[in-house]
């Protein structure tokens, strides 16, 4: 399995971007302001370019920190006498909590910001949208992981099953689409629904700054930074940021240059 991680994850990608984007077109939760496929196009494209990035200016990928942490038995996870049967769900969930952490340093810290505001800058939010980072987040957040994994000691197969649930729940809780309110109240007890994480892209500060988990729910109730509901409501809430609103800003060139400007 392990030869075969990239193709793997890459097949797992376009099954759940397909199926999500037939999820919220069938069953939208919230109506489109802005040209669907103009979104997409950018969005997709900036997948495209940050997938070229990071093969040529990252020498070190996160499967190879794993792999040389458990040659070397370098890391926490080797340090402890964890059954072999923990190892595997606990390096997941704290993979978890610590991109949660991130994520939460990501809108503390002005410069991170300035780099994570163009995903906050889409005027939508559905399955494209939560592949939609600027490339110098994309480094920093590769770093990140692989110095995470390294200090962990995460065994290569939790590294490959985080990354397939990380980009997996990204791509499922920002689909514009309908869930039940019954499941949907079920469902984040222990993951992120799309409801749940729409509230994070609000124009409204307090709730933009609000509800940052990606897989596991349970951080935003045990740090204070869940917000279960928008104020204005799913259906009347603004997406975006107040400062990006013209249709100009969703093409790639200018969202590439979105972290350095202030207008």
């Amino acid at each position: 399995m392990l030869q075969h991680t990239d193709m793997i994850r890459l097949l797992i990608f376009i099954l759940v971007l397909l199926a999500c984007a037939l999820w919220e077109s069938n069953q939208p939760r919230k109506t489109l302001s802005c040209s669907k496929w103009l979104r997409w196009l950018n969005n997709l494209g900036l997948v495209g370019l940050n997938s070229l990035i990071l093969a040529l200016v990252m020498p070190v990928a996160t499967l190879s920190a794993a792999m040389w942490s458990g040659h070397t038995r370098f890391g926490v996870l080797h340090w402890f006498d964890i059954p072999a049967y923990l190892v595997v769900p606990v390096a997941i969930i704290a993979l978890d909590v610590i991109i949660y952490t991130q994520h939460v340093l990501f809108h503390r810290i002005p410069w991170l910001w300035r780099m994570h505001r163009m995903h906050h800058a889409d005027q939508d939010i559905d399955v494209t949208t939560g592949a939609r980072f600027h490339p110098l987040e994309i480094i920093v957040s590769m770093w990140v992981k692989v110095g995470a994994i390294t200090l962990l000691g995460a065994p290569a197969l939790a590294v490959v099953i985080f990354e397939v649930l990380l980009n997996a729940s990204a791509m499922f809780n920002h689909s514009n689409a309908r869930l039940p309110l019954s499941v949907d109240r079920w469902l984040r007890n222990v993951i992120v629904t799309p409801d749940m994480h729409r509230v994070h892209h609000s124009v409204i500060e307090r709730e933009m700054h609000s509800n940052f988990g990606f897989f596991l729910s349970v951080w935003d109730r045990v740090f204070g930074t869940y917000i279960a509901q928008p104020q204005q409501g799913h259906e009347q809430m603004k997406i975006g940021l107040k400062q990006f609103q013209r249709a100009r800003e969703q093409w790639l060139d200018k969202m590439l240059t979105q972290p350095f400007r202030d207008r």
